[in-house]
């Protein structure tokens, strides 16, 4: 079987990884910053609209100037959190590890860059997700790799996933 993807990790493709990684291994403490997040956009809405001498109005002080601030750089990362990571996460990159080659072998893969190869077992993918452009293997909470699946060859993507589905013993996620 010869099943290859060729894959650069570039600001799309690194947050479909994020975005998996978000919804499966880190799905419990995603849910708990975003209720926190939504707590401390709510009080600020309140302190924003509170006087001590008038009640609830709005008036344009710097108190509130700040707190619309604060509100405003909270939603933007609640809504592009997974771009945000990605980002952080593809500045981390090795230089010369932006694209790789891999081929999926029976028993393991073998992922090449410009500054080496690696070889990777099946038994160690904790989960695989699939988007609508990527596939994701995810090792650890911290830790994944993205294939691009319009860049596959060898087989159809329907085999792949019965082949990943089979080699695993995993069932694909999708995110």
């Amino acid at each position: 079987m010869n099943i290859s993807f060729e894959t650069e990790y570039n600001q799309k493709s690194m947050t479909a990884m994020a975005r998996a990684l978000r919804k499966t291994v880190r799905k419990k403490k995603s849910h708990r910053s975003h209720i926190y997040g939504g707590l401390v956009i709510a009080l600020a809405l309140l302190l924003s609209c509170w006087s001590v001498d008038s009640g609830f109005s709005i008036k344009l002080e710097m108190r509130t100037i700040i707190n619309a601030i604060i509100i405003a750089i909270l939603i933007v990362v609640l809504i592009w959190e997974d771009a945000i990571n990605g980002c952080f996460a593809r500045r981390r990159l090795l230089p010369g590890t932006e694209k790789t080659r891999v081929v999926f072998k029976e028993s393991e893969f073998v992922s090449s860059t410009d500054i080496g190869t690696s070889t990777f077992y099946y038994d160690k993918i904790e989960i695989i997700a699939e988007s609508t452009d990527y596939f994701v293997f995810i090792f650890s909470i911290s830790h994944a790799q993205v294939y691009d699946k319009k860049n596959i060859s060898g087989v159809t993507l329907q085999e792949f996933r019965d082949f990943m589905e089979q080699v695993t013993g995993k069932y694909i996620v999708k995110v």
